[in-house]
Parts: C-alpha cells; sequence; structure tokens
C-alpha cells in the first residue's frame, strides 16, 4: 500500500483528523488499524493517508459529504469515536473541506 492516497481528479473531499494522545497504546494501534480497514469497505471512500510523532494527522478522501455522513455514523466508528473521546486522546480536531485541485509527482 502506498503511503501516498491515490485519489482521483477533483473535487473530491477530506477528512482531517488532528490529535494529541494519552500515554500507552490502550489498544489505540489495533483499532486504528480496523478503522482503516472498515473506512476502506465504505462506499465513496478514495484512500487515507495518516502520520504520529507528538501531533497525530490522517487525511481520508471521500467521494461526497454523504460517505463522510454515513462513515461517521458507522456503528463500530461510534464506538471507537467514543473510546478515543475517553482514552486515547488528550485533544482532537476534525475538519472537512473540498479538494478542488491537487497535483504531484
Amino acid at each position: 500500500m502506498s503511503m501516498i492516497a491515490n485519489t482521483p481528479k477533483p473535487p473530491y473531499f477530506a477528512v482531517i483528523f488532528t490529535s494529541t494522545r494519552t500515554e500507552g497504546d490502550n489498544g489505540y494501534g489495533e483499532m486504528a488499524n480496523r478503522m482503516v480497514e472498515l473506512a476502506q469497505q465504505q462506499t465513496g471512500f478514495l484512500g487515507v493517508e495518516s502520520a504520529r510523532e507528538e501531533l497525530g494527522i490522517t487525511v481520508s478522501y471521500w467521494a461526497d459529504l454523504d460517505s463522510i455522513k454515513n462513515w461517521k455514523a458507522n456503528s463500530e466508528h461510534l464506538a471507537a469515536q467514543k473510546t478515543g473521546r475517553k482514552s486515547w486522546y488528550d485533544s482532537f480536531k476534525v475538519r472537512i473541506s473540498k479538494v478542488e485541485r491537487d497535483y504531484g509527482i
């Protein structure tokens, strides 16, 4: 799997999840991997990129806003969100944006 998502020609949407973690793994790594697996099965999912040091940033790409809304409402994802707020994150922010243009090599 490439580290840079192979997204289609714009427009499409990006969900940018930025976070700081609590101490210890507490099952986070396993759940993060499961959420990527699950997201890949969702209609409208286009790809994901993620990096973590002191600050974690995960960007998932979606075909449309309805796909994002359906992913947010997924029952397994809802359970992970609840655990994240309680156990895994000191802070986080979610931003949703429309990608109008992309380019690269």
